[in-house]
């Protein structure tokens, strides 16, 4: 199954120090049933590009957590055992691996452009307040979403970090 691991480049660069994400359980994003039914599609690609979009939340996240980390996305698309995963039946396209998964069953990284980081902080400052209700933050924080995140090999990862 392929899965959308939500990273920071700090997160990155430890995944590849230690030659894995993790430690488990782990946070990630497929194609799930309740994915298919919120996106209401039967294509994988889309779908698979609305997983991407939901790591891509995942990592903004961890940003709005980690002040000091550069304000880019980081998604890291990684192919895992079925028996891995378990899903999030209430929640689209979330799940959570068992096991740490080493880097090199990477399949790619996505990571934003360094255009994208002013909207990405503004993105991850306003999502507090996003959470609570507030439609100017909401429109700030989905402004983060005009940006697509750019695709890398896994042989690249030190040049990203």
């Amino acid at each position: 199954m392929r899965v959308y691991v939500p990273l920071t480049l700090p997160g990155l660069a430890e995944a590849y120090k230690a030659g894995q994400l993790g430690p488990a359980p782990l946070d990630a994003f497929a194609i799930t049933p309740a994915l298919r039914e919120w996106y209401v599609s039967d294509d994988v690609e889309e779908l698979e590009y609305a997983a991407l979009g939901r790591a891509a939340q995942g990592s903004l996240r961890r940003l709005a957590a980690d002040p000091g980390a550069p304000r880019r996305r980081v998604v890291v698309a990684v192919d895992v055992a079925d028996q891995l995963v378990s899903v999030d039946p209430d929640a689209p396209g979330e799940v959570r691996l068992s096991a740490a998964v080493p880097l090199k069953k990477a399949a790619a990284v996505h990571v934003d452009a360094d255009d994208a980081e002013q909207d990405v902080a503004a993105a991850a400052a306003a999502l507090g307040a996003a959470d609570q209700g507030d439609d100017d933050a909401q429109f700030t924080v989905d402004g983060a979403d005009d940006h697509e995140l750019m695709w890398f090999g896994v042989q690249e990862i030190p040049n990203l970090i």
